[in-house]
């Protein structure tokens, strides 16, 4: 951290609120996933999210002229980012327990380090970079490569936190010009942009084969919600449009190394409604690489926090 920055600990509990709001996205996506497409739901999300950032996020923040900025390319990369993470991270939900999902997700953090330092100048210490090592390799034992138990679809929310990460990179960069407002409302109007236009293609279900759980959740046929599914449509577009202004806020407070592992509150979250709603428990791996991840990004706090702590001041003398 530079030594001009400094620690926002409303930004850090924005993290926080943001990673349990998105704990909530997570387990309404995977609950739906085997009714419904995945450009349906993330459409019916984001009309909620839109409505409550107009109605209700945007007025309080200031204003509607927060909607107005001056770096739409960086906004309309943004929106793309996150519509891949999106793809990628949910449709591994639909063939991974949502603990391991989560927890390989965990990634996110550390490769947000890295680009950081490679894209916003910041500049890690040694702890830092352990720490990075250590949750890289937490990762790898989740996702165990080269033995018997691996699952190619553990590739996918991998794939998704690379493109969090991104996602949260560029939000730092645009943080220091852009309101709160102004950064969660652009990724919201691009899911439902890309949404509606992916119903439009495969709104029919002509490429769903029935070849897999992965590509039907992507490619599945347009289906009328039943009434009983849309509290949780409408919980995930209030949960969506909470977390993203929250993790924009977050990333916008602080720098983006220091924000992102208070979202490891997702995991805990994610073994809750696993229990709860799936059944699932994890297994060993999961939980050791998890721990793993968790101390690394907790580490990567501490250091940078020490650093920043002011020096005591000295003591003066006394004559005796």
């Amino acid at each position: 951290m530079s030594a001009e920055a400094k620690v926002s600990v409303p930004g850090l509990f924005a993290a926080v609120g943001a990673g349990i709001a998105f704990s909530v996205v997570d387990m309404i996506f995977k609950f739906l996933s085997g009714d419904y497409p995945l450009y349906e739901v993330v459409l019916f999300r984001s009309v909620v999210a839109m409505i409550v950032m107009l109605a209700i996020i945007v007025p309080l923040e200031g204003g509607y002229h927060l909607l107005r900025t001056h770096q739409p390319k960086l906004h309309l990369l943004r929106c793309f980012v996150v519509f891949f993470a999106n793809i990628c991270f949910f449709t591994g939900l639909t063939l991974l327990p949502l603990a391991e999902a989560v927890a390989i997700a965990f990634a996110t953090p550390l490769i947000v380090t890295a680009l950081s330092a490679l894209f916003l100048g910041e500049r890690p210490g040694p702890w830092r970079w352990g720490a990075v090592c250590a949750g890289f390799l937490g990762v790898l034992i989740i996702m165990r490569p080269g033995v018997g138990t691996f699952q190619p679809a553990a590739l996918l929310p991998f794939l998704g936190a690379c493109g969090y990460a991104t996602l949260h990179v560029l939000t730092r960069r645009a943080g220091s010009s852009e309101a709160g407002a102004t950064l969660a409302f652009y990724p919201v109007l691009g899911f439902l942009v890309l949404s509606s236009l992916a119903g439009l293609a495969f709104g029919d279900g002509r490429f769903a084969t029935g070849s897999s759980p992965a590509f039907d959740f992507v490619l599945r046929a347009w289906v009328w919600p039943a009434p009983d599914d849309w509290p949780y449509l409408i919980g995930a577009g209030l949960a969506g449009s909470a977390g993203g202004y929250l993790v924009s806020q977050a990333y916008r407070m602080n720098e983006a190394a220091l924000a992102a592992p208070f979202e490891y509150i997702a995991m805990p979250m994610s073994v809750l409604w696993g229990l709860l709603i799936f059944r699932e428990w994890p297994d060993l791996a999961v939980w050791s690489g998890s721990a793993l991840i968790i101390a690394s990004g907790l580490v990567s706090v501490w250091s940078e926090t020490r650093k920043n702590r002011p020096a005591p001041r000295p003591r003066p003398r006394t004559e005796g």
